[in-house]
Protein backbone atom coordinates (compact mmCIF):
# COMPACT_ATOMS: atom_id res chain seq x y z
CA UNK A 1 0.00 0.00 0.00
CA UNK A 2 2.79 2.39 0.88
CA UNK A 3 4.47 1.68 -2.46
CA UNK A 4 1.26 2.74 -4.19
CA UNK A 5 1.35 6.06 -2.41
CA UNK A 6 -1.68 5.34 -0.29
CA UNK A 7 -1.53 7.63 2.74
CA UNK A 8 -4.95 6.60 4.02
CA UNK A 9 -6.93 3.40 3.64
CA UNK A 10 -10.65 3.32 4.45
CA UNK A 11 -11.94 0.33 6.41
CA UNK A 12 -15.50 -0.57 7.35
CA UNK A 13 -15.05 -1.13 11.07
CA UNK A 14 -18.64 -1.95 12.04
CA UNK A 15 -18.04 -5.63 11.27
CA UNK A 16 -14.23 -5.68 11.49
CA UNK A 17 -12.95 -7.40 14.66
CA UNK A 18 -10.52 -5.34 16.71
CA UNK A 19 -7.84 -8.00 16.26
CA UNK A 20 -8.16 -7.75 12.48
CA UNK A 21 -7.92 -3.96 12.65
CA UNK A 22 -4.69 -4.11 14.66
CA UNK A 23 -3.24 -6.80 12.40
CA UNK A 24 -4.00 -4.70 9.33
CA UNK A 25 -2.42 -1.63 10.92
CA UNK A 26 0.72 -3.61 11.73
CA UNK A 27 0.82 -4.95 8.18
CA UNK A 28 0.57 -1.60 6.41
CA UNK A 29 2.90 0.15 8.84
CA UNK A 30 2.92 3.67 10.21
CA UNK A 31 3.12 5.31 6.79
CA UNK A 32 -0.47 4.30 6.05
CA UNK A 33 -3.33 5.52 8.22
CA UNK A 34 -6.49 3.45 8.57
CA UNK A 35 -9.66 5.53 8.68
CA UNK A 36 -13.24 4.53 9.42
CA UNK A 37 -15.47 4.24 6.36
CA UNK A 38 -18.78 3.14 7.84
CA UNK A 39 -20.81 6.04 6.49
CA UNK A 40 -19.39 5.74 2.98
CA UNK A 41 -19.84 1.97 2.87
CA UNK A 42 -23.35 2.17 4.31
CA UNK A 43 -24.34 4.72 1.65
CA UNK A 44 -23.01 2.47 -1.11
CA UNK A 45 -24.74 -0.61 0.28
CA UNK A 46 -28.05 1.16 0.84
CA UNK A 47 -28.74 1.29 -2.90
CA UNK A 48 -28.99 -2.29 -4.06
CA UNK A 49 -28.07 -3.57 -7.51
CA UNK A 50 -30.60 -5.67 -9.47
CA UNK A 51 -28.53 -8.74 -8.59
CA UNK A 52 -28.71 -7.92 -4.89
CA UNK A 53 -32.46 -7.34 -5.09
CA UNK A 54 -32.86 -10.74 -6.73
CA UNK A 55 -31.00 -12.41 -3.85
CA UNK A 56 -33.15 -10.53 -1.34
CA UNK A 57 -36.24 -11.69 -3.24
CA UNK A 58 -35.00 -15.28 -3.02
CA UNK A 59 -34.41 -14.85 0.72
CA UNK A 60 -37.91 -13.43 1.13
CA UNK A 61 -39.45 -16.30 -0.82
CA UNK A 62 -37.57 -18.90 1.21
CA UNK A 63 -38.69 -17.15 4.39
CA UNK A 64 -42.34 -17.09 3.30
CA UNK A 65 -42.37 -20.77 2.37
CA UNK A 66 -40.60 -21.74 5.59
CA UNK A 67 -43.10 -19.75 7.65
CA UNK A 68 -46.07 -21.51 6.05
CA UNK A 69 -44.48 -24.93 6.55
CA UNK A 70 -43.56 -24.28 10.19
CA UNK A 71 -46.80 -22.73 11.46
CA UNK A 72 -48.87 -25.52 9.92
CA UNK A 73 -47.28 -27.74 12.58
CA UNK A 74 -47.89 -25.47 15.58
CA UNK A 75 -50.15 -27.03 18.21
CA UNK A 76 -51.49 -26.02 21.65
CA UNK A 77 -49.18 -27.27 24.39
CA UNK A 78 -46.06 -26.91 22.24
CA UNK A 79 -43.47 -24.60 23.81
CA UNK A 80 -42.17 -21.46 22.16
CA UNK A 81 -38.78 -23.15 21.97
CA UNK A 82 -40.24 -26.16 20.16
CA UNK A 83 -42.07 -23.86 17.75
CA UNK A 84 -38.83 -21.98 17.02
CA UNK A 85 -37.16 -25.33 16.33
CA UNK A 86 -39.83 -26.03 13.72
CA UNK A 87 -39.05 -22.69 12.07
CA UNK A 88 -35.33 -23.48 11.93
CA UNK A 89 -36.07 -26.95 10.58
CA UNK A 90 -38.28 -25.50 7.84
CA UNK A 91 -35.65 -22.94 6.85
CA UNK A 92 -33.10 -25.70 6.43
CA UNK A 93 -35.45 -27.98 4.49
CA UNK A 94 -36.54 -25.25 2.07
CA UNK A 95 -33.01 -24.12 1.25
CA UNK A 96 -31.86 -21.35 3.53
CA UNK A 97 -28.13 -21.05 4.16
CA UNK A 98 -29.00 -20.43 7.82
CA UNK A 99 -31.00 -18.11 10.04
CA UNK A 100 -30.75 -14.41 9.26
CA UNK A 101 -31.09 -13.89 13.03
CA UNK A 102 -32.28 -15.83 16.05
CA UNK A 103 -35.90 -16.78 15.40
CA UNK A 104 -38.45 -15.15 17.70
CA UNK A 105 -41.56 -17.00 18.82
CA UNK A 106 -43.40 -15.00 21.47
CA UNK A 107 -46.76 -16.28 22.72
CA UNK A 108 -49.38 -14.85 25.05
CA UNK A 109 -48.08 -12.08 27.30
CA UNK A 110 -44.58 -12.70 25.94
CA UNK A 111 -45.76 -11.17 22.65
CA UNK A 112 -45.58 -7.80 24.41
CA UNK A 113 -41.76 -8.10 24.27
CA UNK A 114 -40.47 -7.31 20.75
CA UNK A 115 -37.19 -9.22 21.19
CA UNK A 116 -38.45 -12.08 23.36
CA UNK A 117 -36.29 -15.21 23.33
CA UNK A 118 -38.36 -18.39 22.89
CA UNK A 119 -38.68 -20.30 26.15
CA UNK A 120 -40.79 -22.86 27.91
CA UNK A 121 -44.12 -21.03 27.69
CA UNK A 122 -46.69 -23.27 26.02
CA UNK A 123 -48.73 -22.10 23.04
CA UNK A 124 -52.38 -21.73 23.96
CA UNK A 125 -55.55 -21.28 21.96
CA UNK A 126 -56.95 -17.79 21.31
CA UNK A 127 -53.70 -15.97 22.24
CA UNK A 128 -51.38 -13.94 19.98
CA UNK A 129 -48.23 -15.68 18.76
CA UNK A 130 -45.61 -13.49 17.10
CA UNK A 131 -43.14 -15.19 14.76
CA UNK A 132 -40.18 -13.10 13.54
CA UNK A 133 -37.86 -15.04 11.24
CA UNK A 134 -35.58 -14.80 8.24
CA UNK A 135 -33.77 -16.96 5.71
CA UNK A 136 -30.30 -16.18 4.39
CA UNK A 137 -29.36 -16.72 0.74
CA UNK A 138 -25.77 -16.08 -0.39
CA UNK A 139 -25.30 -13.67 2.51
CA UNK A 140 -28.52 -11.69 1.92
CA UNK A 141 -31.24 -11.75 4.54
CA UNK A 142 -34.96 -12.22 4.66
CA UNK A 143 -37.09 -10.75 7.45
CA UNK A 144 -40.72 -11.65 8.08
CA UNK A 145 -43.02 -11.14 11.04
CA UNK A 146 -46.52 -12.50 11.32
CA UNK A 147 -48.89 -12.75 14.26
CA UNK A 148 -51.04 -15.86 14.37
CA UNK A 149 -53.52 -17.49 16.71
CA UNK A 150 -54.38 -21.12 17.41
CA UNK A 151 -58.15 -21.15 17.10
CA UNK A 152 -60.53 -18.23 17.09
CA UNK A 153 -58.86 -14.98 18.24
CA UNK A 154 -60.48 -12.98 21.00
CA UNK A 155 -62.10 -9.66 20.09
CA UNK A 156 -59.26 -7.59 21.55
CA UNK A 157 -56.72 -9.44 19.42
CA UNK A 158 -58.78 -8.86 16.28
CA UNK A 159 -59.06 -5.13 17.04
CA UNK A 160 -55.33 -4.70 17.61
CA UNK A 161 -54.45 -6.85 14.61
CA UNK A 162 -56.64 -4.72 12.33
CA UNK A 163 -55.00 -1.56 13.70
CA UNK A 164 -51.50 -2.88 12.97
CA UNK A 165 -52.55 -4.06 9.52
CA UNK A 166 -53.93 -0.60 8.72
CA UNK A 167 -50.79 1.09 10.02
CA UNK A 168 -48.57 -1.17 7.94
CA UNK A 169 -50.63 -0.44 4.83
CA UNK A 170 -50.18 3.29 5.47
CA UNK A 171 -46.44 2.89 5.96
CA UNK A 172 -46.04 0.84 2.78
CA UNK A 173 -48.13 3.31 0.79
CA UNK A 174 -45.78 6.10 1.85
CA UNK A 175 -42.74 4.36 0.37
CA UNK A 176 -41.37 5.75 -2.89
CA UNK A 177 -38.18 7.28 -4.21
CA UNK A 178 -37.63 10.90 -3.21
CA UNK A 179 -39.67 11.03 0.01
CA UNK A 180 -38.27 11.77 3.43
CA UNK A 181 -36.95 8.54 4.91
CA UNK A 182 -38.97 9.19 8.07
CA UNK A 183 -42.30 9.39 6.21
CA UNK A 184 -43.29 5.68 6.33
CA UNK A 185 -42.68 5.47 10.08
CA UNK A 186 -44.62 8.67 10.70
CA UNK A 187 -47.48 7.36 8.55
CA UNK A 188 -47.83 4.30 10.77
CA UNK A 189 -47.77 6.41 13.91
CA UNK A 190 -50.48 8.69 12.51
CA UNK A 191 -52.77 5.67 12.17
CA UNK A 192 -52.09 4.54 15.72
CA UNK A 193 -52.59 8.05 17.09
CA UNK A 194 -55.91 8.33 15.28
CA UNK A 195 -57.04 5.15 17.03
CA UNK A 196 -55.78 6.27 20.43
CA UNK A 197 -53.18 3.49 20.52
CA UNK A 198 -49.95 5.48 20.32
CA UNK A 199 -49.00 4.58 23.91
CA UNK A 200 -48.54 0.97 22.79
CA UNK A 201 -45.91 1.81 20.14
CA UNK A 202 -42.38 1.09 21.39
CA UNK A 203 -40.19 0.85 18.27
CA UNK A 204 -39.78 2.34 14.82
CA UNK A 205 -41.73 0.86 11.95
CA UNK A 206 -38.84 -0.52 9.92
CA UNK A 207 -35.20 -0.62 8.87
CA UNK A 208 -32.94 -1.20 5.90
CA UNK A 209 -32.17 -4.80 4.95
CA UNK A 210 -29.37 -6.46 3.02
CA UNK A 211 -26.15 -8.19 4.04
CA UNK A 212 -27.04 -7.13 7.57
CA UNK A 213 -30.50 -7.46 9.05
CA UNK A 214 -30.37 -3.84 10.18
CA UNK A 215 -28.55 -1.50 7.81
CA UNK A 216 -29.02 1.74 5.90
CA UNK A 217 -31.27 3.41 5.14
CA UNK A 218 -32.82 4.24 8.49
CA UNK A 219 -36.58 4.73 8.27
CA UNK A 220 -37.27 5.74 11.86
CA UNK A 221 -39.03 8.99 12.74
CA UNK A 222 -35.57 10.50 13.33
CA UNK A 223 -34.21 9.42 9.94
CA UNK A 224 -32.72 12.12 7.74
CA UNK A 225 -32.29 12.16 3.99
CA UNK A 226 -34.47 10.73 1.26
CA UNK A 227 -35.38 7.23 0.17
CA UNK A 228 -33.86 6.28 -3.18
CA UNK A 229 -34.79 3.77 -5.85
CA UNK A 230 -33.01 0.52 -5.02
CA UNK A 231 -33.24 0.89 -1.26
CA UNK A 232 -34.68 -2.19 0.45
CA UNK A 233 -36.53 -1.64 3.71
CA UNK A 234 -38.83 -3.50 6.06
CA UNK A 235 -42.16 -2.20 7.31
CA UNK A 236 -42.97 -3.74 10.69
CA UNK A 237 -45.23 -1.65 12.92
CA UNK A 238 -46.37 -3.25 16.14
CA UNK A 239 -48.55 -2.67 19.18
CA UNK A 240 -47.63 -4.09 22.59
CA UNK A 241 -49.79 -4.36 25.70
CA UNK A 242 -47.97 -5.42 28.90
CA UNK A 243 -49.36 -8.54 30.59
CA UNK A 244 -51.53 -9.28 27.55
CA UNK A 245 -49.48 -9.58 24.37
CA UNK A 246 -48.86 -7.83 21.10
CA UNK A 247 -49.14 -7.82 17.34
CA UNK A 248 -46.45 -7.14 14.73
CA UNK A 249 -46.65 -7.52 10.94
CA UNK A 250 -43.57 -7.18 8.73
CA UNK A 251 -42.91 -7.16 4.99
CA UNK A 252 -39.82 -6.38 2.89
CA UNK A 253 -40.17 -3.65 0.26
CA UNK A 254 -37.99 -2.42 -2.61
CA UNK A 255 -38.15 1.37 -3.07
CA UNK A 256 -39.03 2.33 -6.65
CA UNK A 257 -39.61 5.63 -8.45
CA UNK A 258 -43.38 5.39 -8.35
CA UNK A 259 -43.83 3.48 -5.12
CA UNK A 260 -42.57 0.14 -3.86
CA UNK A 261 -42.43 -3.55 -4.72
CA UNK A 262 -43.32 -5.94 -1.93
CA UNK A 263 -40.99 -8.94 -1.82
CA UNK A 264 -43.11 -10.62 0.87
CA UNK A 265 -46.00 -12.85 -0.15
CA UNK A 266 -46.96 -14.53 3.15
CA UNK A 267 -50.68 -13.90 3.80
CA UNK A 268 -51.49 -11.25 6.41
CA UNK A 269 -55.21 -10.59 6.12
CA UNK A 270 -57.27 -11.00 9.27
CA UNK A 271 -58.49 -14.39 8.03
CA UNK A 272 -54.90 -15.65 7.76
CA UNK A 273 -54.24 -15.04 11.46
CA UNK A 274 -56.08 -18.21 12.52
CA UNK A 275 -54.06 -21.41 12.16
Amino acid sequence: MESLGAGKVAVEDATTPAASWFTLQETVGSAVILVRANDAVDALRAQKTPEEIELLAQAASCTDLSFAHAVSRFKPGMTERQAADLVREALQQIGSDGEAFDTIVAAGANAAKPHHRPGGYELQANEPIIIDMGARIDGYNGDLTRTVCLGKPEERLVTIYEAVLAAQAAGLSAIRSGIQASSPDLATKDVFAGLGLESHVIHSAGHGLGLRVHEAPSVSKRATGLLESGNVVTMEPGLYVPDWGGVRIEDVAVVEDGGYRNLTTAPKGIESMTI
